[in-house]
């Protein structure tokens, strides 16, 4: 099978199976370096040992992150299970790559106040609901219009990591200012509408149910693009939601000019968000609900970096005369 037929097999059937845009670059980058590692050899003739070699390879001599590492092994075991179907061998020894768990960096209520005064406009917005809410990065820049209920106070994540759905808050300090970006935003789909575009990319059951809602209002992003750009699978010229790279580097300008001693990213405001509901008093139970977490020994290591047990602990040195 010739490279460039085994990238374009591999993308239909990661799409065929729903697999995430992102998720299809990722694997498509390591079959690569898979094949790129063995001199672009036929993947057909490569074998386990091969597959170890490169897996040991990936292990000591780059030292990569269990995490990559882990995406590596899905790639190839992707690659020969479904569109080579071949047994890739016993991968066994390679699938306990799990990161060591690090305490969550979390930011103090005034930390988070002081943050959120050194952004502005849109970004300020962004990182409110990402603290306000719970929500994930990438789970805040996909919201389209109907995720927004006013009147429940609440916001709708939809297939999203795991590919589940989930409620979670709407800070009512937030209704005003998300009530103002919808408007902004309809005025830029109904401009796009009256130019012959307005159309939107689909969550693919909705795609095949109902071809014609792609230009309707309810499936537009809260927080549109200010370009439009082709889509990479349609080919579509559309309006996508705002670019992933914008907001993680104001967080971190915000942080320097904040004087935080932390390693600030978006996801610091979502493990802010869960401690300081810990320590607030709402329920483990609760908490891993907003958050989305399936399992709750996820949700649970909050509480060692939650403001509840630890800081009430008076420490001998402080009672000796």
């Amino acid at each position: 099978m010739e490279f460039h037929d085994l990238c374009t097999d591999t993308r239909k059937i990661l799409r065929n199976k729903k697999y995430g845009y992102s998720t299809e670059k990722a694997y498509i980058r390591w079959i690569n370096r898979f094949l790129l590692y063995h001199d672009c050899r036929r993947p057909d003739a490569l074998g386990e040992r091969e597959i170890h070699d490169f897996l040991t390879h990936l292990a000591v001599g780059e030292c990569m992150s269990a995490s990559s590492r882990n995406l590596a092994l899905n790639s190839i075991v992707f690659l020969y299970r479904h569109v080579l179907r071949k047994d890739p061998g016993d991968l066994r020894p390679y699938r306990r790559n799990q990161n060591r768990m690090t305490l969550p960096v979390v930011l103090t209520q005034d930390e988070v106040r002081l943050l959120l005064s050194n952004l502005h406009g849109i970004c300020r917005l962004l990182a409110s609901l990402l603290y306000g809410s719970g929500l994930r990065h990438v789970e805040c820049l996909r919201l389209r219009v109907r995720d927004i209920d006013f009147r429940s106070r609440r916001i709708a994540v939809r297939d999203v990591k795991g590919r589940s759905d989930r409620f979670t808050i709407l800070p009512m300090k937030l209704i005003g200012l998300l009530e103002h970006q919808l408007k902004k935003a309809e005025r830029l789909h109904q401009e796009d509408l009256s130019n012959g575009y307005g159309s939107v990319g689909l969550p693919s059951a909705h795609r095949e149910k109902s071809p014609d809602a792609h230009r309707e209002w309810k499936w537009q992003y809260v927080f549109p693009s200010a370009r439009k750009s082709i889509d990479p699978r349609s080919g579509i010229r559309r309006r996508h939601h705002l670019h992933p790279s914008m907001l993680p580097r104001h967080i971190r300008q915000a942080a320097v000019e904040s004087r935080i001693a932390k390693s600030v990213s978006t996801h610091t405001l979502r493990h802010s968000f869960a401690a300081h509901l810990l320590e607030n008093g709402y329920g483990i139970r609760t908490v891993q609900e907003l958050l989305g977490h399936k399992d709750i020994r996820k949700t649970m290591f909050y509480i060692s970096v939650a403001n509840q047990g630890v800081m009430r602990v008076r420490s001998p040195l402080d009672s000796l005369i």
